[in-house]
């Protein structure tokens, strides 16, 4: 099928994306900052490879994709998909926190997509598949979520950016906004969470491993067509009419 990078593929959706990959006949490197993890993620799969990466850091992601170029020679899909989740209101947040949202949800992303444009526009042959993780909250956001809410809107505009520079060199790229996959990160929401009236409300989840087959049907599109957009939720959670 190809190879992949998938980055926060220690847990959650990264760790279900990456199986599902796995399953299709990929080879697929797993990235992230937990080595367990990564490697429990991979189960021993002889087409897996972990590789610890913290996406903050330029220099960890550039031995991330040379790894991957030393290893299988090319790069057809990646699946950025590493983020944080920080509460707090504009007036709470700390800078730190800020920070920490910033530099691993919005320049995490751009840091992996630019070395794997760069190795795609190199190959041969050229091009390839760029999947960023967006979120419901690149939409609408939900209560205290600030940091959250201002990364994931920026991501559309790195998915767009990326999508109109690479059209040159046959690199795709599309986003997919998931709402409520039930993972360890949406755990809390059967117990309530905040509403945009002031509620606390329990709210519905489903199968994270939908999420990796709307994953899979993006990535086996050819190169000449894309899924520029994609929105997944649970049908019954609060969206359509946030607030």
């Amino acid at each position: 099928m190809g190879i992949a990078v998938v980055t926060g593929a220690g847990s959650g959706l990264g760790r279900e994306i990456a199986r599902a990959l796995l399953a299709d006949g990929y080879r697929v490197a797993l990235a992230g900052r937990r080595a367990g993890a990564l490697a429990e993620a991979a189960g021993g799969h002889e087409s897996a490879l972990a590789v610890p990466t913290d996406v903050t850091d330029p220099a960890s992601v550039t031995a991330l994709f040379d790894t991957v170029r030393d290893r299988w020679g090319r790069l057809d899909l990646l699946v950025n998909n590493a983020g944080v989740s920080i509460g707090g209101t504009v007036d709470e947040l700390s800078v730190e926190d800020w920070r920490r949202s910033v530099d691993t949800n919005l320049t995490g992303m751009f840091l992996c997509a630019r070395q794997a444009v760069r190795l795609m526009k190199s190959q041969d042959p050229r091009g390839g598949r760029i999947i960023n993780n967006g979120s419901i909250s690149a939409h609408s956001p939900r209560p205290a979520s600030v940091a959250y809410t201002a990364t994931k809107h920026a991501v559309t505009g790195l998915t767009r950016s990326i999508s109109l520079d690479g059209r040159a060199w046959n690199v795709a790229c599309g986003q997919i906004d998931i709402g409520n996959a039930a993972t360890e990160m949406t755990e809390r929401m059967a117990a309530g969470i905040p509403q945009a009236d002031g509620r606390i409300a329990a709210e519905p989840t489903f199968d994270a491993r939908h999420v990796a087959d709307a994953v899979r049907y993006m990535a086996a599109l050819p190169l000449d067509a894309n899924v520029q957009f994609l929105t997944i939720t649970a049908t019954a959670m609060p969206f359509i009419g946030r607030g």
